[in-house]
């Protein structure tokens, strides 16, 4: 069972469930853009998390993730449609559209980022008393009490559009990596790799039980507090 404070599990999964909207919404804007108004047409351009919820990975996954870990290990929205036959200059949008959501997870964590080292730079904030995926910044001890929910907000932004955008960079399908490198690839090498996607998912949970999305997330953490700190 977890150990992590309701509290900081509440404001997670609030951060969570907005950072998931802004994400399938910059797909559906992009899409629309290049000329497909599916998603706009189906109600995805909102930050409304009712609209991207999917039962299993909004929902469900996070759940168990909570309960059994204190954390939410994985989870996603529910995917926005498009029709590729709409788009001009194809190739450009597969790009643009499925490399909006993370650009839009990295643009929430930048905004994060900013805010926390003024914070810091002002003497406002300091160090948390332990550091980890709830607090990368903390209240100082005569902070009036708002201060502390602040922290908690600023830092669970931070760390989880990091890792929402570093997860989906990951070319394994279905993830938005995949139609990156798709695009990228002659069209023979394309169409091999495409042959691995009935299979992506049960890849994708065998890199996450071996360990080897983190192998790649925690360095990033690592460099991004020591920017925040200066060390």
């Amino acid at each position: 069972m977890f150990t992590v404070p309701i509290p900081d599990l509440i404001m997670w999964f609030i951060v969570f469930l907005f950072s998931l909207s802004f994400h399938e919404s910059a797909h559906a804007w992009t899409s629309e853009k290049f000329g497909d108004y599916t998603g706009r047409q189906q109600g995805r351009i909102t930050l409304n998390p009712i609209a991207h919820i999917d039962p299993i990975g909004t929902l469900l996954l996070p759940l168990i993730g909570f309960t059994q870990l204190g954390f939410m290990m994985f989870g996603w929205a529910k995917p926005v449609q498009t029709n590729p036959l709409l788009w001009r200059d194809k190739t450009k949008a597969n790009i643009m559209v499925s490399a909006a959501g993370p650009i839009s997870n990295l643009i929430l964590a930048t905004i994060a980022f900013v805010v926390i080292k003024v914070l810091l730079l002002s003497g406002v904030m300091g160090p948390p008393a332990i550091l980890n995926y709830f607090h990368v910044i903390g209240p100082l001890a005569d902070s009036s009490s708002f201060m502390e929910p602040l922290a908690t907000l600023l830092s669970v932004m931070l760390l989880l559009n990091i890792t929402l955008a570093v997860f989906n960079l990951v070319p394994v399908p279905p993830l938005d990596g995949s139609h990156v490198l798709e695009s990228l690839l002659p069209y023979e090498m394309a169409q091999a790799y495409d042959q691995i996607r009935p299979y992506g998912f049960i890849l994708l949970l065998a890199l996450i039980w071996l360990g080897v999305f983190g192998w790649i997330i925690n360095p990033i953490f690592n460099f991004v507090i020591r920017l925040l700190y200066g060390i």
